[in-house]
């Protein structure tokens, strides 16, 4: 039956929907301008960093520039692709165009990022949108990601730990100052679930980190509920053009 299906509808390209060879996979167009984010990466946000062909044994020590500039209230980070090129036409497209179908495959993207940041006994949580956002968009795309890193991992998923106090412009625009002011106090642990965070370790997912300023908020919330140390993973990082 699956051998017949694939021959009237074969596997699509994630990006561009030309035939491929399996489900969830990309054409060597898109292969091409897909920026998978390897070892050589901050550890912090896991932008990816220059690879000087040496090799390094503690990919721990690799801090980027802003990291060391900016203060993180999280501990470890990583994304699945720079957000350029395909990995942004991926990211918008779950995000704005309503392609729910592209969350399975992203999803294990992320969880295989996340793999490093993996700790027993943690618990997986996506930043959350206002309801204003969610009643328009019917679903939250950082949750749509969280669920599968946490099936992946064989986690407890928290879907609705975190939650928006106040409906904030969108991050799109702006310096780093205004989108950190943009989101300040805006982002709160549901006290329904604030036991379930004590002392933890919580892994908070993301589709997009730019400044980092959304996940900085959501990961302050978390520590002063009680959460355990914070990482964050993301599917994409946007970096600084070259």
């Amino acid at each position: 039956m699956k051998g017949a299906l694939r021959l009237i509808y074969p596997p699509q390209c994630l990006g561009c929907g030309n035939a491929v060879a399996e489900d969830g996979g990309l054409c060597p167009a898109c292969w091409a301008e897909a920026e998978f984010v390897g070892s050589c990466a901050c550890s912090r946000c896991g932008a990816p960093l220059p690879d000087d062909g040496t090799g390094t044994e503690d990919e721990a020590v690799l801090i980027c520039d802003d990291c060391l500039r900016q203060a993180r209230p999280w501990s470890r980070g990583r994304a699945a692709l720079a957000y350029r090129g395909t990995g942004r036409k991926l990211a918008l497209m779950l995000k704005h165009g309503d392609r729910l179908d592209l969350a399975p495959a992203l999803g294990d993207w992320v969880a295989r990022a996340a793999s490093p940041l993996i700790r027993p006994d943690m618990v997986v949580v996506p930043v959350p949108v206002h309801l204003r956002r969610l009643a328009r968009r019917k679903y939250n795309q950082a949750a749509l990601l969280s669920h599968a890193v946490a099936r992946a991992h064989g986690l407890t998923h928290l879907p609705h730990a975190l939650r928006r106090l106040r409906h904030t412009p969108t991050q799109d625009h702006g310096s780093v100052e205004d989108r950190f002011r943009n989101v300040a106090g805006a982002i709160a642990v549901a006290p329904r679930f604030a036991s379930r965070l004590q002392g933890r370790a919580v892994l908070l997912v993301d589709d997009v980190m730019a400044s980092g300023a959304t996940l900085a908020e959501a990961a302050e919330a978390l520590r002063r509920a009680g959460a355990g140390p914070v990482s964050v993973v993301v599917l994409a990082r946007a970096v600084k053009d070259t």
